[in-house]
């Protein structure tokens, strides 16, 4: 069997650039090597619904928001299957028969599960400590199984992630683990993907917060304008201590040079800072004194625009074309509920409940009642 990808996003909200640079930029350039037989990208608006059950129509809307940043990133529909997880049943099946292979205790210990539980604000349990807080909905305890029964259901070998969903791989891999254990080898052990860049293995936000984030308002999303990249790049994090141009100053934390580390290369610098060499001979200058954080904004300002223009670019011609991006999405679904019933069909044989199909069943029982 050749190597096969799944991976995808919720659709809660437009793209940004920690969802390109963690995982997005990997898939394009995964579609075009030729390495993998089949490359399955999922808008994953079921599990978006488990902490959204109140605002189905902030789902609705953003899935063609989703599908036009993947396109605009460079996602093309005659090498990668874009589909709508919802529209997809038989993973709901196979997710309902993988909960009898993990514990609610597992559960509790994922480190991603906790922390995503955390930043919603939903109660860890019953004590008086957590009675102002909201309930954590049964669905999204359980997004470690949903996601598992996605990415056997397309029998994914590889899965480009970012750091922050380890844990949730890891957990498929037990799920897998414990299945083949049980009913025999079914199902496929998937390996994650990591960004090569160490930088991008979780992008801050503009406010120098630990993670870019929709909720915390600090992205810069694929789809912004010119004008609202220049307004976010000129309020980002610097270092606090800079405060005058002669100052020394600190890159360690500073947001800007983080973006610099993420997406800059030394042709950049010929082209728009010729008077460094290289990102490290800046930083020389930036840590000595004499460099102000103003040059440095423009010039990270002049680097994003060279790199989402084109997507705004590509975005722009969708955009005149709505009725072509739902079709490619419908086209998606169908192939990715073939493939998916496939497997599922082999589990339910694994686990002996397909009862229908199994004609020795028939036969043995037929036998034994018309003695």
């Amino acid at each position: 069997m050749g190597k096969i990808i799944l991976t995808g996003d919720r659709p809660t909200g437009r793209l940004h650039l920690g969802h390109f640079v963690g995982s997005l930029k990997r898939r394009v350039e995964l579609q075009n090597s030729g390495e993998f037989e089949k490359i399955f990208i999922m808008i994953a608006d079921a599990q978006a619904l488990t902490d959204n059950a109140d605002n189905p129509e902030k789902i609705r809307q953003n899935i063609i928001e989703v599908a036009l940043d993947y396109l605009s990133a460079g996602l093309d529909p005659e090498k990668v299957t874009i589909f709508i997880q919802s529209q997809v049943p038989e993973l709901c099946e196979l997710a309902f028969y993988y909960m009898n292979l993990v514990t609610v205790q597992r559960l509790q210990r994922n480190p991603t599960v906790k922390q995503e539980i955390q930043l919603r604000g939903f109660s860890e349990g019953d004590d008086d400590e957590n009675q102002n807080k909201k309930g954590t909905p049964v669905g999204f305890f359980t997004y470690p199984i949903s996601q598992a029964s996605d990415i056997t259901a397309f029998r994914a070998t590889t899965v480009p992630v970012g750091v922050d969903q380890a844990p949730m791989i890891e957990q498929t891999r037990e799920i897998v683990h414990k299945f083949n254990s049980v009913y025999g080898e079914t199902l496929v052990t998937p390996e994650m993907l990591l960004p090569e860049n160490a930088a991008c293995l979780r992008l801050p936000g503009t406010d120098g917060k630990a993670k870019m984030s929709k909720s915390l308002g600090n992205c810069i999303y694929l789809s912004d304008t010119s004008k609202e990249i220049k307004k976010k790049v000129n309020s980002m994090y610097t270092d606090p201590e800079h405060l005058q141009i002669t100052d020394p100053g600190h890159v360690e934390g500073n947001v800007v040079f983080t973006y610099l580390d993420a997406f800059c290369n030394d042709e950049h610098f010929a082209k728009y800072l010729p008077e460094y060499e290289n990102l490290e001979a800046m930083k020389d200058h930036y840590r000595r004194g004499g460099l102000g954080d103003g040059t440095c904004k423009k010039f990270l300002f002049n680097i994003m625009e060279e790199f989402l223009q084109p997507m705004r670019e590509r975005r722009a011609i969708y955009e005149q074309n709505i009725p072509q991006v739902y079709e490619i999405l419908k086209k998606g679904c169908e192939v990715a509920r073939a493939e998916a019933a496939k497997t599922l069909a082999d589990v339910r044989k694994a686990m002996q409940i397909d009862y229908f199909d199994d004609a020795e069943l028939i036969a043995e029982h037929t036998k034994k009642y018309q003695k």
